[in-house]
């Protein structure tokens, strides 16, 4: 079974570092596993997995800051 990695440039628009990436989607990652802890809920898909669908879909950004 073949795992389709989603692009890089579908998550951003090549202005940020790979890096920043990787943090960015390790971040919002621990967000939804605390925020499903914190309402008693368990998570029926990895949170990596639902973080690269939040940035692929452009419902989260990287910002400069």
């Amino acid at each position: 079974m073949m795992v389709k990695i989603p692009s890089v440039d579908d998550m951003f628009s090549g202005k940020e570092s790979r890096y920043a990436l990787v943090v960015a989607v390790a971040k919002r990652a621990r967000e939804i596993t605390l925020d499903c802890e914190l309402r008693g809920e368990v998570l029926s898909e990895n949170a990596v997995k639902m973080a690269e669908q939040d940035f692929k879909h452009h419902l989260y950004v990287i910002s400069g800051e």
